[in-house]
């Protein structure tokens, strides 16, 4: 994967690059891959472009295979890609379109804080936030369930964990989807799935998951900045995590399963790993009711996250969270396939959007965002790597015309986790950030810190100014890292 992708690209302007149908015979349509000069070359030598071209391939795809510019090399389809899928052209569902982490998402915290009123007691918060959320490869929490009571978390998703107490209404209606997706069957789920998250709910897990203390430090739209309740010099929090084992269950179990349906239906895929099923399919019809339901886990993990951050604020600073005014601004999902409305050629129609290291980027008007929010466009969270910034963008009309309303997720790898732990071996990853920034890392494992490491990572900012350029999002606030907690 080191060496240099040799296919046919297009420059088409400053932040767009086509691959052309001509590139492999059997491409439905071309690639397009957001990117900026510079970041083009590290997603070039990653050879995602690959991939891009060999979604193409999957049938019923409409209008382009997609890649933001944090594309990096993944399973099947590369982290960023986008592609959508029409039923009535016998469109498919891959899983290999959705990845492991099923529901990886990232919710922001706001609140009335400022540095001033943090500086004296950060070390101690950094420190009560590692030591009381369960964190770390194959973490497990407090909050334990019932075979019944873990059906009610994949059929309700956070609203599960706000009728029991770990949250309220009004942020569930600050989540994406509300905080759940409709059609989960838990009845598609296997029983190792189930045995996987009975007693992960309220746990960060590993890899790139964090919980991280910043501060505002820019804001670029201060109309939108009012709306979503951001200021300069504010403290807020980010939590970054998924669905956990049980996500990861569930893809593997259709990844295998699925391996057999390409005869079935007479698929023709250029690699095993976008192994699908029409999306009608009883075996497209299981994995989205499987996959609804670790989507509606992961909800329900990042819910209880909150809740028990917030009570870790209410012990370190002895006010209420409500005093604090620690309220979630927004929740979005990264890893997860949707039925959603889009225009195809002018005319509308109902397709299945894979979105794989991207998030959805409604703009202004949009009736699926919150009613406070319906004017600015939905909130976009868009994080870096634990030693640089983070952003939140909101989406754009843009994104609707042209990338079914997705944007990036990240900053995006441009180091492999091996290659990254065998350029820190013997550095101590905390010290150098502290050193260097006064950044606070607190981590279960050397080794995350030198998989996480932020030369592993793509500039953030050129990412963003890409998006923002290429009129799929919009700046409208940066954060810098204070503290980091890491598994």
């Amino acid at each position: 994967m080191s060496q240099i992708w040799q296919g046919k690209l297009e420059k088409i302007d400053d932040y767009r690059w086509r691959i052309p149908t001509s590139y492999k015979p059997g491409m439905k349509v071309p690639g397009l891959i957001y990117a900026s000069e510079s970041l083009i070359s590290s997603i070039l030598n990653d050879r995602a472009p690959e991939q891009v071209a060999n979604v193409a391939f999957l049938p019923g795809i409409v209008k382009y295979s997609l890649a933001m510019p944090d594309i990096h090399w993944g399973y099947g389809f590369s982290i960023g890609g986008v592609a959508a899928t029409d039923p009535e052209r016998n469109g498919v569902i891959s899983p290999g379109g959705v990845g492991y982490d099923i529901n990886c998402g990232v919710r922001l915290i706001r609140s009335d804080l400022t540095l001033e009123d943090v500086k004296s007691k950060l070390q101690d918060l950094v420190n009560s936030l590692f030591n009381n959320i369960p964190c770390g490869v194959g973490s497990t929490g407090d909050i334990r369930v019932s075979d019944r009571e873990e059906e009610q978390i994949l059929a309700k998703g956070a609203g599960w964990a706000v009728k029991k107490g770990y949250g309220v209404k009004e942020d569930l209606e600050h989540t994406e989807d509300m905080g759940c997706m409709e059609g989960a069957d838990p009845s598609k789920v296997s029983d190792r799935a189930y045995e996987r998250g009975r007693r992960q709910a309220g746990t960060l897990g590993a890899g790139n998951h964090f919980l991280e203390v910043q501060i505002v430090d820019e804001i670029y739209d201060e109309r939108i900045a009012n709306i979503y309740g951001l200021f300069k010099g504010q403290i807020t929090l980010m939590i970054h995590s998924g669905s956990r084992g049980f996500g990861h269950q569930v893809c593997d179990d259709y990844v295998k399963s699925m391996a057999y349906t390409l005869n079935k239906y007479h698929i023709n895929v250029p690699d095993r790993q976008l192994a699908c099923a029409p999306i009608d399919s009883p075996e497209g019809k299981a994995y989205l009711g499987a996959m609804r339901c670790a989507a509606n886990y992961a909800w329900a993990n990042r819910q209880c996250l909150m809740y028990l951050t917030r009570e870790i604020f209410e012990k370190v600073f002895n006010k209420s969270w409500n005093s604090l005014g620690l309220h979630l601004v927004y929740d979005v999902a990264h890893n997860i396939a949707k039925m959603e409305r889009h225009k195809v050629n002018g005319e509308e129609k109902v397709l299945c959007v894979h979105r794989k290291g991207a998030t959805r980027a409604f703009p202004p008007g949009h009736k699926d965002i919150p009613e406070d929010y319906r004017d600015a466009g939905q909130p976009v969270i868009i994080p870096g790597d634990m030693g640089s910034y983070s952003y939140v963008l909101a989406g754009a009309q843009g994104a609707m015309e042209e990338t079914f309303s997705s944007t990036c997720h990240g900053a995006g790898r441009c180091m492999s986790r091996s290659a990254a732990i065998k350029k820190c071996q013997g550095r101590h990853i905390d010290k150098e950030l502290f050193n260097k920034s006064g950044i606070i890392v607190r981590a279960k494992g050397r080794s995350t810190l030198a998989e996480e490491s932020p030369e592993a990572y793509k500039d953030i900012t050129e990412v963003v100014d890409v998006v923002h350029g290429a009129g799929i999002s919009k700046r409208v606030a940066r954060m810098k890292p204070l503290g980091v907690v890491k598994g």
